[in-house]
């Protein structure tokens, strides 16, 4: 697909889609495992209007991941995900969830409080899903929900792995456009070492 043929909304349509929940992305079929899990802060509001995670044309989620090799054919989701693209990701083993469900043009818009319910919510969401690896999307976010005021990007300490029911923890880049420290290429290297870390690549 084209940029030219990308859907496009009007300011008004996606205000509307302020405050909207955007679902997990989660295995949901046999023989699909739960390796990696990507989290994001929030659903911004292209996201909750496509119903799809990371979803705005200016977002470097998915070309990172392909540059990275943690997918192998690329995915343009501006228009929204049909379930057979969503089993591209789910077969190798990749979900997507947020700390905060909440949907808002800028993460910035959230409460410490939301952060920190967040955080409770997503341990509980690795204790049943069982994943291999978690990487947050967010360093900033990341030192809210748990506390961590001096945590730094990357491998978590092994302390937490308890915490995390066993799964590894990175922090990674956050691959938001308004991001403007990160590039595609410094983010599909961090992409590659959780990768790796999860056996997908």
């Amino acid at each position: 697909m084209t940029p030219a043929q990308r859907r496009s909304f009007t300011r008004a349509e996606l205000e509307s889609y302020r405050d909207a929940v955007v679902p997990d992305l989660l295995p949901n079929a046999p023989g699909q495992q739960l390796r990696l899990l990507f989290v994001g802060i929030n659903p911004g509001l292209w996201t909750a209007a496509t119903s799809t995670h990371f979803a705005h044309p200016g977002n470097r989620f998915y070309p990172a991941l392909l540059r990275a090799g943690v997918i192998t054919e690329p995915i343009d989701p501006a228009n929204g995900m049909d379930e057979a693209e969503r089993d591209v990701l789910r077969n190798r083993g990749i979900g997507i969830s947020n700390v905060v469900h909440r949907a808002t043009a800028k993460a910035a818009e959230l409460s410490d409080e939301e952060l920190r319910a967040g955080g409770v919510q997503l341990t509980d969401l690795v204790a049943r899903e069982r994943p291999r690896v978690v990487a947050i999307a967010g360093i900033t976010a990341y030192r809210t929900a748990f506390g961590l005021p001096k945590a730094k990007p990357g491998r978590q300490p092994d302390t937490l792995d308890d915490l995390w029911s066993g799964a590894e923890l990175w922090v990674v880049p956050n691959p938001s456009g308004l991001n403007a420290h990160e590039t595609v290429d410094s983010l599909a290297a961090a992409y590659r070492e959780v990768g790796e870390a999860a056996g997908i690549i």
